[in-house]
């Protein structure tokens, strides 16, 4: 299993390209709305799995305290 820093640290990447997503869905709406479509598709897939590593964590942090 993974340990906390590292998964926290997944978390963190996890949010960076969800970021990224939404701030390149946006801009391409207008131009390319399959796209965009895709692409916040993949940002709340990529949220789910970042809803469910923070809970991993508050988990684990909730063990250790």
């Amino acid at each position: 299993m993974p340990s906390l820093a590292q998964m926290n640290g997944s978390l963190h990447i996890h949010q960076f390209y969800i970021d990224k997503l939404k701030a390149n869905q946006e801009r391409l709406f207008g131009s390319d709305p399959e796209l965009a479509q895709l692409l916040d598709n993949v940002a709340a897939v990529l949220s789910e799995h970042a809803v469910a590593l923070a809970e991993d964590i508050a988990e684990m942090e909730y063990e250790d305290g």
